[in-house]
């Protein structure tokens, strides 16, 4: 008879083997977490391995991500199409499917296995409270699952977790279940180098419950599941492990964290788990079956799931398979954005403020968008009222998540939020906090996915809260990430385009709105096609063959009109290019660069710091930005004294072409 420790055994011989091999990876986690993995997947995860995608799994987060041959191995022993075999003697290899951290997976089965310690406890924050959120719109009957996270100590000692776990308790997510590998190792050492919290207290101060369990004991093991999924509360599941369990000279040690066993220890480890087979890779069939029939407990739920789905208010189904499965946005929007750019307040306002009168019409229409703000929704205009309704403990079923002063746990939530699927997700703060974010920014753009981030005060024109909360380096900072593409409109037409291009293309990476805090005069009367899907174009056309062409965004764009017509009174013709998305301005061809930019001197105007314009200057032209901090005064004020006027601008121009 195949007993559990057994089929645990077999992960622990697959890990080994696999690392070995590499030479490379983390042997600890997967030898100490091995048991608490198998009782998880044998007796109570809700998954199916010939439907990976299936919406009401349970999600199972690997937290601490470097342990990703559990992850591996659990996959592969549980029948799933992929990694296979071959993809696990591969491990850590260029090309394959089992990459060290493989972040998240679409083929099956990863739904989050992240490197920077933290993330996944964050984003299972995100994944727990989708559930909820849906389970109040769709119906329990449909809608009804856990959410597992393994994590480490290094996990806990992150700050993104204190914020995370905060959140969690304060809304209730009692079906997010934390299985801690208290093992006290980390990289370095014990952790009583680096720290003395209490977690059993910090957790039931954030209102978790908690249960304390032997690692290696399969009964206490289950029996604590059976009782964290009959709670109230989040769970936090500490299970006392010994790190790299098997191995005789390594384990419960910080040798066996991160370095590869050699041959050597990996036949010790064999010996010492009484494995009959010395072949690297084998797993007896015998073995290999009985984690096969590991999801047979869940056909029965599959089975009910499909008959309840099918029974479901056609109206209701309708819309989850909208939202859900096709993943199409309602058929009427598109007509509510192009009312909305046709109605366009002509008023002066700020682009904040523009952007709130748009999500008022957008988000009666598209249910499935979700916002959010880090305590800040009055100032940065992301809360509707009469449109958005506060996600609570007491009723899930808001379409708005006040997280707090928590950056850092609300970028992370977003990109939970999407993986499990069922929202577009934004959320908001100043841009000057980005700093706060840029963990999970960057998480989400590794990922390829598409959180919303809307970020007002934009420039040093916050005025008098002074340079801690007037971005200079920020804009700088998102540009430089990958798969991201950052948008700062400059005017009402721009930020309604914005909004539009974002929706449209909600599944091609993330996106950041750049927003103002003062207000900003409308350029565009024209909003038949949508500019702002180019990145860049002509917002204000010389009368004849331009002398130079003035580039800017956001609101410096006006400015460089400004200065266009001060410059025209002197017989100089220039054409100002607004750009709105240097990234899609990039991906246009070289004939639509070259008939926006032409073959003139290029001033580049921006608020900022001037990185990345530089292929634009070139030789012979000239740029005007921020070349250090802000300071604190009203904006007018410091308009001027940064020299962010037309006629400082007019200047340089002329400067630019009596210097050719």
């Amino acid at each position: 008879m195949v007993s559990q420790k057994d089929m645990a055994n077999a992960i622990r011989i697959l890990a080994v083997d696999a690392i070995s091999k590499a030479k490379s990876g983390h042997p600890g986690i997967v030898l100490g977490m091995a048991d608490v993995a198998t009782v998880l997947f044998t007796k109570f995860l809700k998954f199916n391995p010939n439907n990976p995608e299936w919406l009401d799994r349970d999600r199972f987060i690997m937290s601490s991500g470097h342990g990703s041959m559990l992850l591996y191995s659990l996959l592969y022993l549980s029948g799933y199409p992929s990694p296979t075999l071959e993809d696990i003697k591969n491990f850590r290899q260029l090309g394959s499917n089992t990459p060290g951290h493989p972040e998240y997976w679409k083929p099956a089965g990863v739904e989050a296995s992240t490197g920077p310690l933290g993330q996944g406890i964050a984003m299972s924050v995100g994944m727990a409270l989708a559930e909820r959120i849906l389970e109040s719109r769709f119906g329990s009957d449909i809608v009804n699952h856990y959410t597992y996270v393994l994590c480490g100590d290094g996990c806990l000692m992150e700050g993104i977790s204190e914020e995370a776990i905060s959140l969690a308790g304060h809304l209730k997510l009692n079906k997010l279940i934390v299985l801690w590998d208290n093992n006290k190792i980390t990289i370095d050492g014990s952790t009583e180098l680096s720290t003395s919290t209490d977690q059993k207290k910090r957790f039931l101060a954030h209102d978790w419950n908690v249960i304390e369990i032997d690692g290696h004991n399969y009964n206490e093991i289950e029996n604590a599941i059976l009782t964290a999924k009959k709670s109230d509360k989040p769970t936090l599941i500490s299970c006392k492990t010994i790190i790299g369990f098997g191995s005789p000279n390594f384990q419960g040690t910080s040798k066996c964290h991160g370095s590869p066993f050699s041959l050597e220890e990996v036949e010790l480890i064999r010996k010492n788990l009484n494995w009959k087979s010395d072949e690297p890779f084998f797993i007896p069939s015998e073995i290999l079956q009985e984690w096969r029939k590991a999801w047979v407990k869940n056909k029965e739920l599959y089975e009910i799931w499909q008959k309840n789905f099918e029974k479901k208010d056609p109206k209701l189904k309708n819309e989850y398979v909208r939202i859900l499965i096709d993943k199409k946005l309602p058929d009427n929007w598109s007509e509510t954005i192009t009312k909305i750019k046709t109605n366009i307040n002509k008023e002066s306002m700020a682009t904040r403020k523009i952007s709130q009168a748009i999500l008022a019409d957008l988000v009666p229409q598209i249910p499935e968008l979700l916002g959010g703000s880090a305590d800040l929704s009055e100032s940065n205009g992301v809360m509707v009222k009469n449109s958005h309704v506060s996600v609570t403990k007491d009723n899930y079923s808001g379409n708005f998540i006040h997280y707090g002063i928590r950056e850092h746990a609300m970028a992370a939530c977003m990109n939970g939020l999407i993986l499990h699927g069922g929202f577009i997700p934004f959320a908001s703060s100043f841009l000057s906090f980005v700093d706060y974010m840029l963990p999970s920014i960057r998480l989400a753009s590794l990922m390829k996915i598409s959180p919303i981030y809307v970020f007002s005060h934009d420039s040093f024109a916050v005025g008098e809260d002074g340079p801690s909360h007037q971005p200079v380096e920020q804009l700088a900072l998102l540009r430089l990430i990958p798969n991201l593409k950052v948008f700062r409109p400059a005017d009402a037409v721009e930020t309604a385009e914005c909004w539009q291009y974002i929706l449209e293309n909600r599944n091609d990476g993330s996106m950041a709105l750049i927003l103002t805090r003062q207000n900003v005069q409308n350029i565009r009367t024209e909003a038949k096609e949508n500019l702002v899907a180019k990145g860049a174009y002509i917002i204000s056309p010389a009368k004849n063959s331009p002398d130079a062409v003035i580039m800017s965004s956001g609101s410096e764009v006006m400015i460089a009109v400004k200065a266009q017509q001060l410059l025209a009174s002197e017989g100089i013709d220039v054409s100002v290019v607004s750009v709105p998305c240097r990234e899609l301005f990039e991906m246009q061809s070289e004939e639509y660069k070259k008939q926006v930019l032409g073959n003139v001197p290029k001033i580049v105007v921006e608020a900022a710091l001037l990185v990345g314009w530089d292929k634009y200057i070139g030789n012979d032209g000239a740029s005007w930005g921020m070349k250090g901090f802000g300071t604190s005064a009203p904006y007018q004020k410091l308009l001027e004294y940064f020299k962010f006027t037309p006629e400082h601008i007019a200047e340089l121009v002329k400067s630019c072409l009596n210097n050719r």
